[in-house]
């Protein structure tokens, strides 16, 4: 289906740009009966949104002309919420309207403010922006819109969660009432609804279906990890990938600087985007992005609004973002205009139920796996190397000259080793990652192959940090129906209480918790420490001791044997189902203790006791 639009130097660069059809969005706002009216379009980032309200507004502008007349006063005000966008916006329309004369200024806050108003001295015919700025530049008589004819508010509801209500509602009274209004949203809150009512005159109303054009070229991955293995989990989704260019989305500036830091320090080239950096750095990383000197950008959600890199082939959230439609303007940074993408969620264990709900709220089907591991990127390297083109490429004379006299001291296989071993040096290393085995399903998440149980892996990781002496015993929230796994719960207890592995004693997992013993040495400092999450959304507090266990051995603060600080005695931990006793020996059912009734939850000797005989169980006075 041919392009509507009826001006033919729009028409030319749309073609020498290799635009052959229009996208549904494009193609709704051309269709007869909009030419003049105020349009309310809802449309999906990567939609070709930016494209379609350029032509909406051709008509408009130019009338029968194709071209501008010089120096004239603004005939169009388009306002974006952040400066990444503004720019890629004038970059937009600068190749569809530069056969036509017309002159585009560019006003966002953190550029030069008397350099933008030089510009609009000279005369502009489209004025493209951030909300605080233009204010500024109308409120300073620097920006004239008297000869208004057409405004667009784009991704108008991102403005309004920006807090630029204000502003907006500043500059749509200052425009002529006679101008066409049109309002472009990815989606239609009440908010925006009420602005449409007040501001425009019968709108049009044009709704995208979801799921099309914009995000059918997005394949959605959900990626299983450990809690502490973020960073390991990155580096080999980027590994697997090998995208000419991927971004990483954290929620914070803390996480992009720490991201980045450990990114570059294994040898990839990342730059960062942040609220923190000023316009010429984010200039300078968005340049390095697109000449290729940076593959990998790491940014938070506000600083990548409007991020379009034709060679942008990987989207990872680092972390879950807050709400569907983050989740959607995140991975619409790739799989635009029809090239095709990859949008990876990191979900640790704790975080699955949240990854759900945003996946299903989006209308999203993600396929859920482990990250790539090691092994699998090494294996793809060999077939990289093997149709890298220092292989397939013609070899010249002299290349042929270097490669006899090497041949004539080394064999083949040799020099074919030494090839290998630099093409490696020059890639950052895969790392080793565990995949906790989880389900996308909370009903079908299945243990994996039996690991953790009894007798098996998770039983000797566990044993070998059992040292002897008093301990305290701890309860974390998750357990069997949550995978819980030594292997990633070791780690996560010694990140969160600043502790090592020799100080975790017996760790017990139950179907819905796990209690683990921690020496009572370090358990006042531990407590303090493990109970603020670094968030992993795991809570860690003290605990009365295993089920159907005599009372735990040792005291915290003023606390009786077997009870909370301060407390009384703790209560045998009832429900739960039967917990996995990592401590105890391989093939022994655990010791039951004095009149437990057949059938209860095991027990496991505390470490250091003598083994046998079972003792009395004390009973706490009071």
């Amino acid at each position: 289906m041919p392009f509507r639009t009826t001006i033919a130097p729009l028409v030319r660069a749309l073609l020498e740009r290799g635009y052959e059809e229009p996208t549904p969005v494009q193609d709704a706002v051309l269709e007869e009966g909009t030419e003049s009216r105020d349009l309310l379009v809802s449309a999906q980032t990567g939609s070709g949104k930016t494209i379609a309200y350029g032509l909406a507004i051709a008509t408009t502008l130019l009338g029968e002309s194709e071209r501008f007349a010089p120096e004239a006063m603004p005939a169009a005000l388009i306002v974006a919420p952040t400066r990444e966008l503004a720019i890629q916006v004038t970059s937009e329309l600068s190749w569809l309207y530069a056969q036509t004369g017309a002159e585009i200024v560019t006003c966002v806050g953190g550029m030069d403010p008397r350099a933008e108003r030089r510009r609009l001295d000279r005369g502009a015919h489209i004025v493209v922006g951030t909300p605080g700025r233009l204010r500024d530049h109308l409120e300073r008589g620097a920006l004239k819109i008297g000869a208004l004819k057409a405004l667009v508010l784009d991704e108008a509801d991102e403005m309004l969660n920006l807090g630029f209500r204000e502003d907006l509602e500043f500059l749509l009274e200052a425009t002529p009432a006679e101008r066409r209004t049109l309002l472009f949203s990815a989606t239609l809150p009440k908010t925006i609804m009420a602005m449409a009512r007040q501001y425009q005159r019968g709108a049009l109303r044009i709704e995208v279906a979801k799921g099309t054009a914009g995000h059918a070229d997005i394949e959605y991955r959900a990626i299983r990890i450990a809690p502490n293995e973020v960073e390991h989990a990155i580096v080999n989704v980027l590994r697997e990938a090998e995208s000419p260019s991927a971004i990483v989305f954290c929620n914070t500036r803390e996480s992009v600087r720490h991201l980045s830091s450990g990114l570059i320090e294994r040898g990839f080239a990342a730059v960062t985007l942040s609220g923190e950096l000023g316009q010429a750095e984010r200039n300078q990383a968005m340049q390095a992005l697109r000449d290729g000197r940076a593959r990998v950008c790491v940014a938070t959600d506000v600083a990548a609004r409007g991020i379009d890199l034709p060679s942008l082939g990987l989207v990872i959230h680092a972390e879950l973002p807050s709400d569907a439609e983050t989740l959607q303007h995140r991975s619409g940074r790739t799989g635009r205009a029809g090239r095709k993408g990859v949008s990876a969620l990191l979900v640790p264990i704790s975080r699955r139920r949240k990854a759900e709900r945003l996946l299903a709220e989006a209308n999203l089907r993600a396929v859920w796996s482990g990250a790539p591991s090691a092994e699998t990127i090494r294996r793809l390297d060999e077939d990289r190397l093997l149709s890298d083109p220092l292989l397939t490429e013609p070899a010249g004379d002299e290349d042929l000259a270097v490669a006899r006299r090497l041949l004539e001291n080394r064999s083949a296989e040799d020099l074919a080793a030494a090839l290998a071993r630099l093409y490696r040096a020059r890639l950052p290393a895969p790392e080793d990652v565990f995949d906790p085995g989880f389900g996308p399903d909370p009903k079908a998440g299945k243990d994996f192959a039996g690991k953790g149980r009894k007798g098996g892996e998770g039983e000797r990781a566990a044993r070998e940090h059992v040292r002897g002496g008093p301990v305290v015993w701890f309860h974390m929230d998750v357990g069997r129906r949550n995978n819980a796994d030594p292997k990633w719960l070791l780690p996560l207890i010694c990140r969160r209480g600043k502790i090592t592995r020799q100080e975790i004693g017996a760790i017990k997992i139950y179907d819905r918790e796990t209690k683990f013993e921690i020496a009572e040495s370090v358990a006042k400092k531990f407590a303090s420490t493990a109970e603020v999450s670094d968030g992993d959304d795991i809570t860690i507090s003290l605990a009365d001791g295993p089920a159907g266990d005599a009372p735990p051995r040792g005291k915290f603060g003023k606390g009786k044997p077997g009870g909370k600080p301060g407390g009384k005695g703790g209560k045998p931990f009832a429900g739960g189902g039967r917990p996995e006793n990592f401590d105890q020996p391989r093939g022994k059912k655990p010791a039951h203790r004095k009149g437990a009734k057949p059938g209860s939850a095991g027990t496991s000797s505390p470490a250091g006791a003598p083994q046998g005989k079972p003792r009395k169980e004390r009973r706490p006075k009071g």
